[in-house]
């Protein structure tokens, strides 16, 4: 199946100059969701991931399907003040100052495996933030899983050298 033909390109959005790569025409159509969780899960499962940490929100839109698949655990990543029980959090910087994140202190066991899962890839700073996230937990990043990446913004050199899966490279 042709994924690229279930994103839709949204010229300048959300700011002039920038292509949105909208994955909610994939989300929508049955055949090429189920498609995609198959896929990842085929392409990841070597990984032998123990958890899924899904980054807020479209993360998690494809992290609790491949947990499913898997038969593994799932432990959403937030933006602060979104989880209820003791937190580590991780700041990373954006264009023009900086975000945090956040993960349950108790979201794996001490030693788990865990594959972090976003829907897409830009210049690696949220994906690196939820790294460090992982790593406070005692955990292993076993891998990364995006359904987009976009080549140009060079993300991956943000990442540790650990497995990074994605589905669609612009």
């Amino acid at each position: 199946m042709d994924l690229k033909a279930h994103i839709r390109d949204i010229p300048d959005f959300p700011k002039p100059g920038i292509l949105f790569r909208d994955i909610t025409p994939l989300l929508s159509n049955p055949a090429s969701l189920q498609y995609s969780i198959d896929l990842f899960a085929e392409q990841v499962a070597d990984y032998q991931p123990d958890y899924i940490a899904g980054i807020e929100s479209r993360g998690f839109m494809f992290g609790m399907p491949l947990a499913y698949k898997l038969g593994i655990g799932f432990a959403p990543v937030r933006k602060p003040g979104k989880l209820p029980a003791a937190v580590h959090s991780a700041s990373y910087e954006l264009e023009y100052g900086t975000d945090t994140l956040e993960l349950h202190q108790d979201a794996f066991p001490l030693g788990s495996r865990v594959l972090i899962v976003d829907d897409l890839i830009a210049t690696g700073g949220t994906a690196a933030a939820t790294y460090d996230l992982v790593a406070q937990t005692g955990s292993t990043v076993v891998g990364f899983g995006f359904v987009i990446e976009l080549v140009d913004l060079d993300g991956r050199r943000q990442l540790p050298p650990v497995p990074i899966t994605t589905l669609l490279q612009y």
